[in-house]
């Protein structure tokens, strides 16, 4: 557990398979070994694997998990790079940044009376979709560059969320968007 516990936190934000993780882990057992693990800490409130967004719950729990830490310090903990190091890297800020989210996202979850999800089809991807109760919200990170990607536009004509929201870069900053109640947006 701890293996994965590590090797999740380096990875926050980031699709990772439980059969690749496996590749990757020191006498884990199996995927089922591993998906129990992941469970366990995400009842800790440590890490959670978050699942595809889909319509059917076949596909969304066979779907590759996004691992997620619930607090950003674990990810800066277990990169082994100072703060300022990734701040100067686009990519890896980018990721950090993208975790802080989805890390508040998580955090708020239980109480919210929510579920956090990610979407992905082929290139096509959106960070984060919150739903609850049949309604959902699609949530794109931007850290710095702008310009959209086409996963946001695509998911809203598959989908068709209550919204679809940029968070920071040509979007809400990511100061006001720490400070909303989640739930508030559905």
């Amino acid at each position: 557990m701890k293996q994965l516990f590590e090797l999740g936190c380096s990875y926050s934000a980031e699709l990772l398979s439980l059969t690749k993780a496996l590749g990757q882990l020191q006498d884990a057992g199996n995927v089922t070994t591993l998906s129990s693990y992941l469970n366990i800490l995400n009842q800790c409130n440590l890490l959670g694997g978050l699942q595809k967004y889909a319509n059917d719950d076949a596909r969304r729990y066979q779907s590759v998990p996004k691992f997620q830490v619930y607090n950003n310090a674990l990810l800066t903990a277990y990169r082994g790079t100072t703060y300022d190091k990734d701040r100067i890297d686009p990519q890896i800020w980018g990721r950090w940044v993208e975790s802080a989210v989805g890390g508040y996202l998580l955090g708020g979850a239980e109480d919210g009376g929510y579920k956090v999800y990610y979407w992905r089809e082929r290139s096509d991807e959106v960070d984060y979709i919150v739903a609850s109760q049949g309604t959902a919200i699609a949530l794109e990170v931007k850290s710095g560059r702008r310009g959209m990607n086409s996963g946001l536009p695509k998911f809203c004509e598959n989908f068709h969320p209550k919204r679809a929201l940029v968070i920071g870069t040509d979007g809400i900053p990511f100061k006001e968007f720490f400070q909303m109640k989640i739930e508030d947006l559905l």
